[in-house]
């Protein structure tokens, strides 16, 4: 059987839909069918935690537990922020993470601009045996490093929580992979015209270097941010606690104060979720390049 085409003047909307059928298009990228529910997956718990933290102790220890509460119920926070240690534990939090960020920031460009660009005596040795220490687990160096902390004399205060995080592994090795997928030119350029190395690294390097800045800096607070173990081990005193460590203060071994627990959550990861939103662009865009492009 041949098809004929049909003359102009018997020719139908219908005819012309059978034809030449309309191809949908979706106001969308077809991955976000995929992308939408895993986001909303990984949303849940946070949604849960802001839910709960606004239902009553009762509400939340029935048994089925309520999905939604009854009543907007605020006493939660209002234990929270009524504690008089709550904002010497936020200004501790804040204090060990920034100095961490800024450490890592100024320590990890050095150290990764000098393992990139400069060639020494064991230079490779060197950073191999930094990267291996990326492989030893936390539970085998606490103990050193308690001793250390206290030979120093830095137990129980924040000088303890500051000093072993003052620049990681990581942190040396990412800019350095950063460093090496920059041009050679650029920086020998910048020395033709008589500049030392560090006003390359600070004039040229640094400001191509701002997606992998970001990710160290980002990165580095949430670690420090969020981090309890050694603050568990290093900190006596409630006048020092950090944010995490003092929050573990509202759970007791016979009762707990769930609704000031997810209250409390709440307010720690709302600087998180700033941090990440203020360098999401640069975060992002550093997981995407590796470097400049002829």
């Amino acid at each position: 059987m041949t098809l004929t085409a049909l003359p102009e003047a018997t020719r139908t909307p219908a005819a012309e839909a059978v034809v030449r059928p309309r191809r949908v298009r979706l106001p969308f990228s077809a991955w976000h069918l995929l992308l939408a529910p895993l986001a909303a997956l990984f949303a849940l718990p946070l949604l849960w935690l802001l839910v709960t933290s606004v239902m009553s102790d009762a509400e939340i220890n029935r048994f089925p537990p309520a999905l939604w509460p009854s009543d907007l119920d605020l006493g939660g926070y209002r234990y929270v922020l009524g504690n008089a240690m709550f904002p010497r534990w936020l200004l501790n939090s804040l204090i060990v993470s920034g100095v961490a960020v800024v450490s890592n920031l100024v320590f990890g460009a050095l150290g990764g601009y000098a393992f990139a660009r400069m060639r020494f005596g064991g230079s490779r040795v060197l950073l191999v045996l930094m990267l291996a220490t990326m492989a030893v687990p936390f539970q085998l160096t606490m103990i050193p490093t308690f001793l250390v902390m206290k030979q120093l004399g830095l137990i129980d205060t924040l000088g303890a929580l500051i000093v072993p995080s003052l620049v990681t592994p990581f942190a040396v090795f990412l800019l350095r992979q950063f460093f090496l997928s920059l041009p050679r030119e650029l920086e020998e350029a910048a020395w033709m015209d008589g500049c030392s190395r560090l006003r390359v690294l600070w004039s040229v390097v640094l400001p191509l270097a701002r997606p992998a800045l970001a990710t160290v800096a980002v990165l580095t607070f949430l670690t420090t941010w969020n981090d309890l173990s050694w603050p568990l081990i290093a900190i006596n005193h409630d006048t020092q606690y950090t944010l995490q460590l003092g929050l573990t203060t509202f759970q007791g071994q016979h009762h707990t104060r769930w609704s000031a627990v997810m209250a409390g959550n709440v307010i720690t990861v709302l600087p998180v979720l700033l941090a990440f939103l203020a360098a999401q662009k640069t975060f992002i865009r550093s997981l995407t390049t590796s470097g400049l492009k002829g």
